[in-house]
């Protein structure tokens, strides 16, 4: 096998064509007999095995700088540049990482787990070796969903007034994770469809001389011949406009073609577009056929194609999408909102069952911020549906846009807390401590899937503004759902387990592990109330005040950052209240970024366990009082 003898990008330099061919075929195999095992992101790596082989065999990786856009596109990528003996350790813990790791390889120059950075890093680089004084090659490799995203089309903008020498390449699958929507996507989408593009534009290029390259009369310009001339069917006028050479689009499974474009655009001084159309899940028919479902895969049967599914209780994606079709037929206000994630968020069905109140804005957090801020304004009720991890793009739109006016939005923020594999681009851990503070908001996090239920019939009685659930990435309990689930009155805790000296306030999954620490300290003597703190803004003041009252040791355990977290809240609020004589320790993910594994392997790694709870209640404890419970 050709396979067996790359180990770095200087084994293709001597190769043919016919045996890059072959090396390609070797390669998807790999992928997919590999990620048969551990799950991964095979669609986008089979889709992009020729255009990464050629971009290492033409240029020099890693004085050339290859920055690629989210990074799950890299598996080829890394199997290029001696890694793929790793690749049974792919997304598990201390293993080989699923996107760019700049600490596994001097060959990944930038890490990105959301979309739309690269062409902005790719600047930041070329205008770095400019100003040193370098020449090496710069190319960013972005996908036609990421080109939807606003930071894409500044950088796009810069790129162009600055005209330096760089290579973009357009990955144009007409897909990101699910289809992409939108303008931008229609009009690749007529690029793609034309074959007489090319003499098109040779036909309009006289005119297009005479418009000036940017301003109004070029507007008015396509709009007085686009009916007639076809101006939208121009190829790639919107990058030539932009300040960009546009070439292609050109097959992406065509090696020989490949090379000779890339091998143009080399030669072309200034920014360069190549436009490069693949077919994501290329080589494995039942990603083809499914491109959407196959984008990131758990593991499966290679010969049939089926998927190796965890058994237990659904997810809380799953029952969050369910709650909402059932609240949705009782309440005509209610829509969703997505950026680019309708199969992630749960909202699949909601699509069939509503597609008029199902809106996906592509990838665009922020405008869906804003978007859903407006709609609340005019007497719906939006609910966001947003990953933890991809609200943090849309943070000044939440404060500036939602919270301040006060807008009855819904966020159903999923993801929260650790998500196991995807590692520390992803993590949920950070939106307790940059949305609490924000005024006007109500945050709370269920215990189980019927109490999510209830957050959600909450929310959508809830009119006095903005409104957050945040869930985890995992399985329900298993829980008996109420069939007519009830609201919770805003800012009410509940006991869940009476106790005498410890009180531990845990949110969402970590109930369950506050129940197995005091259920430790039973069996020692000790005892130790168990709240389900469910309500992180408003808090449980009354609720606060009696555990005061009562001289309880408290401990919160939160799957989320420590600082600025749930516990920050509750010292901020005996604090406030000139209460010093209360014990509080905080059990959270503390000051570092959690990578990839598991998500038991990640709270092991940082404390979220029963026993180190158990652990640090007992260190509470007055040294007389461990001495009689024979604690050290």
């Amino acid at each position: 096998m050709l396979l067996n003898q790359i180990n770095g990008p200087l084994d293709l330099k001597g190769l043919t064509v016919a045996q890059l061919e072959q090396l390609a075929e070797e390669i998807r195999q790999f992928l997919i007999e590999k990620l048969s095992v551990t799950g991964g992101h095979l669609a986008p790596n089979l889709g992009v095995v020729e255009l990464t082989l050629a971009m290492h065999y033409l240029f020099n990786s890693p004085d050339d700088k290859f920055i690629f856009d989210v990074g799950h596109q890299s598996y080829v990528h890394k199997i290029l540049t001696g890694r793929k003996d790793q690749f049974d350790t792919l997304r598990k813990y201390k293993g080989l990482c699923g996107f760019v790791k700049r600490s596994e390889s001097e060959h990944d120059v930038w890490e990105a787990g959301h979309s739309s950075t690269s062409l902005s890093a790719a600047m930041g680089m070329a205008l770095s070796r400019d100003l040193k004084g370098g020449s090496n090659r710069v190319v960013a490799v972005i996908g036609d969903g990421a080109l939807t995203g606003g930071m894409a089309l500044e950088a796009l903008n810069h790129i162009g007034h600055e005209k330096r020498n760089m290579m973009v390449i357009l990955n144009d699958n007409e897909m990101s994770i699910a289809p992409n929507v939108g303008a931008l996507h229609h009009y690749l989408g007529k690029i793609r469809t034309d074959r007489h593009y090319q003499k098109a534009k040779d036909e309009l290029q006289h005119l297009l001389n005479k418009i000036p390259a940017i301003g109004g009369k070029l507007a008015k310009t396509a709009e007085r011949f686009k009916d007639s001339l076809k101006y939208l069917l121009v190829s790639g006028i919107l990058f030539e406009q932009f300040g960009l050479t546009y070439l292609g689009p050109v097959d992406g499974h065509d090696m020989e073609g490949l090379l000779e474009i890339l091998k143009q655009a080399d030669s072309v001084p200034g920014p360069v577009l190549v436009h490069v159309l693949t077919i994501k899940g290329k080589g494995y028919q039942p990603a083809e056929a499914d491109s959407h479902k196959w984008h990131g895969a758990s593991p499966y049967k290679i010969e049939s194609g089926q998927m190796v599914k965890a058994v237990g209780p659904p997810m809380y994606t799953k029952i969050f999408g369910d709650m909402l079709i059932e609240l949705a037929e009782k309440d005509e206000r209610i829509v969703a909102i997505t950026p680019a994630m309708p199969g992630g968020s749960g909202l699949m069905e909601f699509a069939e069952k509503f597609p008029n109140r199902m809106i996906d804005v592509g990838i665009a957090e922020q405008h869906a911020a804003t978007l859903s801020a407006a709609m609340a304004m005019e007497g719906l009720k939006p609910v966001y549906a947003v990953y933890s991890t991809f609200l943090q793009r849309a943070y000044d739109q939440v404060v500036h846009d939602i919270c301040r006016q006060n807008a009855n939005v819904v966020f159903a923020i999923d993801r929260a807390g650790f998500v196991g594999p995807d590692g520390e681009t992803h993590q949920g851990v950070y939106d307790i401590a940059f949305l609490r503070h924000v005024p006007n908001l109500v945050l709370m996090m269920p215990k189980d899937e019927n109490e999510l239920r209830r957050m959600m019939k909450t929310s959508i009685l809830y009119d006095e503004g903005p409104i957050a659930i945040r869930y985890p990435r995992i399985n329900g309990v298993g829980v008996e759902l109420e069939a007519d689930p009830q609201p919770i009155p805003i800012g009410t805790w509940e006991t869940i387990r009476p106790g005498d000296t410890y009180a531990i306030l845990a949110l969402g999954p970590m109930v369950e592990v506050a129940e197995q620490a005091a259920e430790q300290l039973k069996r020692e003597g000790l005892s130790a109330e168990v709240i389900n703190a469910r309500f992180i803004k408003p808090l449980d003041e009354a609720m606060l005040l009696r555990l005061a009252d009562e001289g309880k040791k408290i401990l919160v355990l939160e799957e989320s950052s420590e600082l600025g977290g749930f516990g920050s809240a509750v010292l901020e609020f005996y604090s406030q209240r000139n209460i010093f004589d209360v014990q509080v320790k905080i059990v959270g993910v503390p000051d570092l970024f959690v990578e990839h594994g598991s998500i038991a392997q990640q709270r092991e790694e940082v404390g979220l366990t029963a026993e180190r709870a158990a652990n640090e209640l007992r260190g509470m404890l007055p040294r007389i009082m461990k001495r009689a419970t024979g604690q050290s």
